[in-house]
């Protein structure tokens, strides 16, 4: 394909019967040949001579297939989303018709409230470790404090404690100095640049879940049920690997984008607001339009489109 195309290049006019003449080949592989180059609008027929054939601009037949490529993964990419949706909405449906309180593989806790009374009871039967995600980015002071009984209470019975926040966290002080003190008493803490939902998990027997990922504040979900609970225990661990120990140093950016920007290009790919985008990551709006001219700049972008056209095109959207 790529020699006749190139023969075109070098004598454009030639028609078939040349063209297998100059390359020594048959007529059949240079009608191969053609097919190809014509379904990638690489050659067209002359309006003068049908027979004669001639080479097209190989830029703009090649912007056209790529834009024809980005659009087909990015209904893809919806596609994938709306999966994503319905699941989460039938899980959600089987978790309220399914779940009838104490005994049950599944509880339901409908408020904040409820949440933390039932947390103050597993945590109390706790024996061997704790696994968390904590999204949201930093927590306030007094979060931090309220939760500091319980985890004393847990490493003074020699409870393993696993937490991981997001790396928007790193920039906080009061959230690293509660990590640092986490640490002394024997608790690992670890950060990513996105994590999917809020999570804890006691003794690999019970996971909390958000009843809506969105919104905490409309209660959690109790799991018993024990492939449940195996599967989200695979699922912590293997964030967990990817996680970068809070006492090491900030994760830095391999090659053109940090790991935290490499995820918010994806959530904008996504078709995410800034809003929506900064929520995820756990930062301010302000840090996230910041972000977004960083990267633009580092890029050598002047717009949001050739920011994304870039990003793809340099894989930075590949998970």
């Amino acid at each position: 394909m790529e020699l006749v195309y190139r023969l075109l290049l070098r004598q454009s006019g030639g028609t078939v019967e040349e063209v297998a003449r100059t390359l020594d080949i048959d007529e059949a592989e240079v009608h191969k040949a053609l097919d190809v180059l014509a379904d990638l609008t690489l050659i067209r027929r002359s309006w003068q001579d049908p027979d004669t054939l001639l080479p097209a601009n190989p830029e703009a037949a090649l912007q056209a297939i790529l834009a024809e490529r980005q659009a087909e993964i990015a209904r893809k990419q919806q596609e994938v989303e709306e999966l994503r949706a319905a699941a989460a909405r039938l899980a959600s449906d089987y978790v309220a018709e399914y779940s009838y309180g104490r005994g049950q593989m599944f509880e339901r806790l409908p408020s904040v409230d409820a949440v933390r009374m039932r947390m103050d009871e597993l945590v109390a039967a706790t024996k061997r470790e704790t696994l968390a995600f904590a999204p949201g980015g930093p927590q306030t002071a007094e979060n931090r404090a309220a939760s500091r009984p319980l985890a004393e209470s847990l490493l003074a019975r020699s409870v393993a404690m696993k937490t991981i926040y997001l790396d928007s966290v790193r920039n906080d002080p009061g959230s690293i100095e509660h990590a640092l003190w986490l640490a002394e008493k024997g608790g690992e803490t670890r950060t990513t640049p996105f994590l999917p939902i809020r999570l804890q998990i006691l003794d690999r027997r019970y996971a909390l879940v958000p009843i809506n990922p969105e919104d905490s504040s409309q209660g959690a979900t109790l799991v018993e049920e024990p492939g449940v609970v195996t599967a989200l225990c695979a699922f912590f661990e293997i964030v967990w690997e990817s996680a970068v120990p809070i006492a090491e140093a900030k994760p830095r950016r391999d090659g053109q984008v940090s790991p935290q920007e490499k995820e918010l290009l994806r959530l904008l790919s996504q078709g995410l607001t800034d809003e929506a985008a900064a929520r995820k990551l756990g930062v301010s709006l302000r840090t996230e339009r910041r972000m977004i001219t960083e990267i633009s700049t580092r890029l050598d972008v002047n717009s949001r489109f050739q920011l994304g056209q870039r990003a793809n095109e340099d894989g930075l959207l590949a998970s």
